[in-house]
């Protein structure tokens, strides 16, 4: 399964401005809902919001992976966010999260969304791939790594 198909260019963010997670998660659906992946931006604000309180989503190695499924929303999408200088998370490993992938979609397809899940684990788990990813600058960058 190819990520990239789940992302557009307009989903891909470098934040540079913030320390904050829920800054983050703002930026992050509010360029969801700005390219028409998510129609009910404070739905879907608050079902990321209520996930995050059960357990942080932050996997360890400088990721974290938010997401959530609502009827509303009609297929899966992914915005990504590489934050330069790195967000507590309360991750796994308590280390700084430095690269973020949303992930939104139906309920109804669980299937998918852990398909989804474990593409961007496989990814994430080679390191050389993770450092270019946090060092890419464009999306073209991003893009073209996650299609490698």
């Amino acid at each position: 399964m190819d990520i990239s198909k789940y992302l557009s260019k307009d989903c891909i963010l470098f934040i540079k401005d913030t320390h904050d997670r829920g800054r983050v998660l703002e930026l992050l659906i509010e360029a969801a809902h700005t390219a028409g992946k998510v129609k009910d931006k404070l739905r879907f604000a608050e079902a990321i919001a209520a996930r995050e309180l059960i357990v942080s989503t932050g996997i360890g190695l400088g990721v974290a992976v938010p997401h959530a499924k609502l009827k509303t929303l009609d297929s899966f999408f992914i915005a990504l966010g590489i934050i330069e200088h790195g967000v507590d998370w309360e991750s796994i490993d308590g280390q700084l999260v430095h690269i973020v992938f949303l992930i939104g979609g139906p309920e109804d397809n669980q299937k998918e969304y852990l398909h989804i899940l474990a593409q961007i684990v496989q990814t994430v788990k080679d390191a050389e791939k993770r450092e270019k990813l946090r060092n890419s600058r464009t999306p073209e960058q991003v893009l073209s790594l996650l299609l490698s």
